[in-house]
């Protein structure tokens, strides 16, 4: 934190910060941790971390409380309360390099400072290896031919024993195998641990299955890591061979070929590097839905709470606009006629401005959204291929992987333009681009099910999509029942979103766009040393 309030008469305040969680039902706020007291000081660096779960589905609330503390008494209401700051886990995550900086609030009338939040991915070992194995002078196991060696890899476990983690494809006749290089996790192959012994098993393959043992060696990962070395040079050995004869000197020997380091980057490494996620919604306004001033249609404006697609709106847009440093979204509608001539359009403005369809956040979104409803006529067909393609222009002119664009198409069902969207979503699939489909209202969602690419990938003339896109869920598996509409709405949002950080690193995989590094850490300014409890 910078700049504190000063509660203390004779010396400065004594801070401490409790940060609490939010249960998604019941909106009840629950402790979820605090950190040290650091004495006298407006200026705190705090230590403790919170080590939290993220999901970029779900929307996480926190709020950061802070105290000057006057004594040993663990109830906070004996303590003087310094203000408070209310922002979600994403809005962290997504800030520039996952550093959020933040007025503190709560205090009427009083500048209660800033505080400063940073996220960090706990790495836990994402790193797979890339190795090659050759071995010279293996022992003649075979009485017509040479052996037939495979190598078998063995992770050490806690209570000393062994779990088989790799086994070689076999290499016939030869007593100088050279094995093909394969991939393993850090973590199958050592636990992440990398003093931890790895064993090495060499066989001499039978058909029968009873495979002949040759040798064995012991290394680590962190020996192995030297690469190719004098180092990486191993004895096989046979214990009982060795027993036995006074002269045995090994079984042959094993060479480490190559050593190759993979991270496995994570979205989390894109959005700290910068890469943002443009989000835009087009809504269907095709006279299927009922005309709005009626309480049946799906676009009725009820003074008393949100349609089927406001509330998908809401629950959808505001996760994503954690990850949009503007918060300017295009909002488009399809299947209307526009005022003044009544000319069909699939794809208008909500804010009926053809050169800037941005709105100011989800809110302007939605208050463009009500705007278009009294102003154009409901009318069809239900097409989609125009604001597919619409957003696929944005998508193509950035290909760098410094932007993703996520699409969210809400409508009440029946499409008219199956080929032309099919081709389009094919496109598509070659963009830094998403596309989320709610169905809201009644009808059968049969065409929006084969549009999902999960069971059949989605093709056109011959052509298959590159990869799945298309994310598709009826709104009324989530209408809920009780009325409490909080939970199901964090349910559709779920769900719907589970599947962008996977087509996002498919996008970014198949063209070898690597993260940005983050922007260098935060350092605070150097203060006098303080003493910490």
């Amino acid at each position: 934190c910078r700049n504190l309030l000063d509660r203390d008469t004779f010396s400065k305040s004594d801070p401490i910060c409790v940060l609490y969680t939010q249960a998604i039902g019941n909106k009840e706020w629950r402790e979820f941790g605090r950190t040290e007291v650091i004495d006298n000081t407006l200026n705190p660096d705090f230590v403790r971390k919170f080590i939290m779960d993220y999901f970029f589905e779900e929307r996480e609330n926190l709020r950061f409380d802070f105290y000057d503390v006057d004594s040993k008494s663990p109830n906070l209401s004996k303590h003087d309360f310094l203000g408070q700051m209310f922002c979600t886990l994403g809005e962290i995550v997504g800030s520039q390099g996952s550093r959020l900086e933040k007025s503190i609030v709560g205090i009427p009338g009083k500048k209660c400072g800033t505080v400063i939040v940073t996220a960090e991915e706990l790495g836990c070992c994402r790193d797979s290896v890339l190795m090659q194995f050759c071995a010279n002078k293996l022992d003649k196991k075979d009485f017509f031919g040479k052996s037939d060696p495979f190598l078998v890899f063995l992770r050490s476990n806690e209570d000393g024993s062994f779990t088989i983690c790799h086994k070689t494809e076999v290499v016939k006749n030869t007593l100088n195998p050279v094995w093909q290089a394969f991939k393993i996790s850090v973590r199958a192959l050592c636990n992440g641990d990398y003093d931890r012994t790895i064993k090495v098993e060499v066989y001499d393959w039978d058909r029968d299955g009873s495979h002949d043992f040759i040798g064995e060696f012991t290394t680590s990962y962190r020996e192995l890591s030297r690469g190719q070395s004098q180092f990486n040079v191993y004895e096989v050995i046979n214990p009982k061979k060795k027993g036995k004869k006074k002269k045995y000197v090994n079984s042959g020997t094993v060479t480490l070929l190559s050593f190759l380091i993979e991270t496995e980057v994570s979205f989390l490494d894109y959005i700290k590097g910068g890469t943002q996620i443009n989000f835009t919604v087009a809504i269907d306004f095709t006279a299927s839905n009922g005309n709005p001033s009626q309480p049946t249609s799906l676009h009725y404006m009820n003074p008393y709470q949100l349609n089927a697609y406001g509330m998908a709106l809401k629950a959808v847009g505001e996760i994503i606009q954690d990850y949009d440093s503007d918060k300017m979204f295009p909002a488009l509608g399809f299947g209307a006629r526009l005022p003044p001539d009544g000319r069909v359009s699939h794809e208008f403005a909500l804010n009926g401005n053809p050169q800037n369809p941005y709105c100011h956040g989800i809110d302007g979104v939605m208050e463009a959204y009500y705007r278009s409803l009294k102003s154009v006529q409901l009318y069809g067909p239900t097409n989609f291929a125009p604001v597919i393609n619409h957003v696929a222009r944005y998508a193509a002119s950035v290909k760098d992987g410094s932007q993703y664009f996520v699409l969210l198409i809400i409508t009440d069902g029946v499409i008219s333009d199956m080929a032309q969207t099919k081709e389009s979503i094919v496109n598509a699939s070659k963009l830094p681009m998403s596309i989320i489909i709610v169905g809201v209202g009644p009808a059968e969602f049969d065409a929006m099910e084969e549009l999902d690419g999960d069971v059949v990938r989605i093709s056109s003339r011959g052509k298959f999509a590159e990869r799945d896109i298309v994310q598709f869920v009826p709104f009324r598996d989530y209408i809920d029942r009780s009325g409490n509409h909080v939970l199901s709405m964090a349910r559709l949002a779920k769900d719907v979103l589970a599947e962008i950080p996977e087509q996002f690193l498919s996008y970014m995989r198949v063209r070898g766009i690597k993260p940005l590094p983050a922007p260098p850490p935060y350092t605070p300014p150097i203060h006098v040393l303080q003493t910490q409890i």
